[in-house]
């Protein structure tokens, strides 16, 4: 039998609302708020992961700009999904929620098998933690209607790419729920 996490990746103020935000973004939220509240109903750990850079070192803000710098107002959760007594919180400086993060370590302590990816961005650090889960030998759930991405292309992109090279199960959150009981 399966023991599940759900990841909540980059449900932040700078992706949901700010500079970098997905389109989608705020559609999302509902639905990763009614998961959530399953989850917890059944016990199933929620993780949150975040973005947290070092203003003037962090390598990706080359690529992207200050974004989601530590300590400042955009690096908040957003108050519609703020975690909750229990949660888990934990804050990376690269895509994937597995480097150089204890997020391995957490899981294997809870007796996690299968992750659950939800959030921002889907074919940036959905994907990247989806292959970080699959190179460790996590199974990956992707409710499709959990993620979103800047366009419906790249979103549509991501859910491909993880579906057909790290063998993600894509469904919807209705599907999932079921699933979970």
């Amino acid at each position: 039998m399966a023991r599940y996490a759900v990841l909540v990746i980059d449900m932040l103020e700078e992706f949901v609302k700010g500079r970098l935000k997905a389109p989608a973004a705020e559609k999302i939220v509902p639905k990763i708020s009614r998961l959530l509240e399953h989850a917890r109903s059944k016990n199933i750990p929620v993780i949150y992961l975040a973005d947290s850079h070092y203003k003037g070192v962090d390598f990706e803000l080359k690529l992207w700009g200050d974004h989601a710098i530590k300590g400042s107002p955009e690096s908040k959760i957003i108050d519609e999904l703020k975690p909750r007594d229990g949660d888990y919180v934990i804050y990376k400086r690269r895509y994937d929620g597995f480097m150089f993060t204890d997020l391995d370590m957490l899981l294997r302590e809870l007796g996690v098998d299968t992750v659950i990816l939800t959030g921002i961005h889907t074919h940036i650090c959905v994907q990247n933690t989806a292959l970080g889960a699959f190179y460790r030998g996590y199974k990956v759930i992707v409710p499709r209607d959990c993620v979103a991405a800047f366009s419906d292309e790249w979103h549509e992109y991501g859910i491909k790419y993880m579906k057909e090279f790290i063998g993600a199960k894509i469904t919807t959150l209705d599907e999932l729920i079921s699933e979970l009981g």
